[in-house]
């Protein structure tokens, strides 16, 4: 004997959530399984426990996918402007900080418990603690087998992300039942993730904890945030978004005075010329931060010794310091994973598989990444709302 449903969502995360909530007030049967024993794990932590549920400034620019175009039609359709109106009809008090990124005021949990009572709004019945066993394509159905129950539906979708972050749960199992219905992936790999330096790069290890104001380079893609020095390496909201962009063996720069003109330091010399190139660079940068660099660059003597080639030089150093990184600290530390489901497979509007009649891919499982601060969130929005229209 098994159940029977209008449409079966695997992964109670963002995407899952939103799709079901979406789905359900359209009147449809809807069942939301998931292995973990909570639903939106993921949420409960981000922003530091108050969720940056979206971004203000959110354009298909800011995500990056084999193909660029893909997520124009969801985000077009599920706007930031669309989430914050859920937001504020439940009355949960908001702010934004800097580059658009809105959060919580007091926590992500009202996120949460505003999906679940949109989702009771609309009679989804939600089965946590629920390991999928299998899934079959028979007779125009999905049938999923979970804890010794089948459970059937004429569309399935997959929301469970992809396999960053392991410890909240996360797996690849999206890929595998991708890859079961023969779907190609983009292979993922690690995405808004620090960095790791090598021993001879640890000059910077002493400073483990401290944090300035820089733009980070890869290519021509720079970000203008802070960076934070680790006993491992880099990491930062300038770093984590720049890591989405690096590949193995390039190496960053990174602008460690950004709000300095050209010339600055002749400049310096012009006006303090019996000063210390140290003291000067102390004004701009945190002590320890100074003395490392100051070290590194052994300037010595008054700044009216050296000539203006020397500090042009050091300027230019100080504005463009390369680290090639030795790799980074993986899917365990990623915020997100780069790859997923390739989007040739997909359908942009309907998120539906374009092989597959009933099967849909959404959120993180999806080759579309966002940057840092609020992106994948209304991605998870945008996409989710898009497969719940139609399911």
């Amino acid at each position: 004997m098994k159940n029977t449903y209008d449409t079966i969502i695997i992964g109670a995360g963002a995407a899952g959530l939103m799709c079901a909530l979406t789905a359900g007030q359209r009147g449809l049967r809807v069942l939301l399984l998931d292995h973990a024993d909570k639903a939106g794990k993921k949420i409960l932590i981000s922003g530091g426990g108050r969720c940056n549920f979206t971004n203000t400034d959110t354009r298909p620019e800011c995500y990056l996918s084999q193909n660029k175009h893909f997520a124009k039609s969801a985000l077009s359709r599920y706007t930031a402007n669309d989430f914050l109106a859920l937001v504020e009809r439940h009355n949960i008090a908001w702010h934004e900080k800097t580059l658009g990124q809105l959060f919580c005021d007091v926590s992500a949990k009202q996120i949460l418990a505003m999906l679940l009572a949109e989702c009771a709004d609309g009679n989804v019945e939600i089965s946590l603690g629920h390991k999928i066993d299998a899934i079959r394509y028979q007779d125009d159905e999905y049938l999923v087998k979970s804890n010794g129950k089948i459970v059937s539906a004429p569309s399935l979708v997959i929301a469970t992300g992809g396999p960053s972050i392991p410890k909240m749960g996360a797996t690849s199992f999206a890929y595998e039942i991708a890859r079961q219905f023969g779907l190609k992936i983009v292979e993922p790999t690690p995405a808004l993730v620090p960095f790791t330096l090598s021993h001879d790069e640890q000059l910077f290890r002493a400073l483990s904890g401290v944090s300035t104001d820089v733009i980070a380079r890869c290519g021509k893609v720079e970000f203008r945030e802070a960076a934070l020095f680790t006993h491992k390496g880099l990491s930062g909201p300038a770093i984590l978004q720049i890591s989405s962009y690096w590949k193995q063996g390039q190496s960053i720069g990174i602008d460690f005075l950004p709000d300095q003109p050209s010339g600055w330091l002749i400049e310096a010399k012009s006006t303090r010329p019996r000063s210390h190139f140290r003291a000067v660079l102390g004004q701009h940068l945190p002590d320890r931060l100074t003395q490392a660099l100051a070290e590194r660059i052994n300037l010595v003597g008054e700044l009216a010794n050296q000539s203006d080639k020397v500090l042009t030089e050091i300027e230019g150093r100080l504005s463009n310091w390369l680290f090639t990184p030795t790799g980074t600290e993986g899917f365990a530390k990623a915020e997100v994973a780069l790859g997923g489901i390739d989007t040739n497979e997909l359908s942009s509007k309907t998120m539906e598989a374009k092989s597959q009649p009933g099967l849909y891919f959404i959120g993180e499982a999806v080759d579309v990444t966002g940057w840092l601060g609020g992106y994948n969130f209304q991605w998870a929005w945008a996409s989710g709302w898009a497969a719940g229209q139609v399911v």
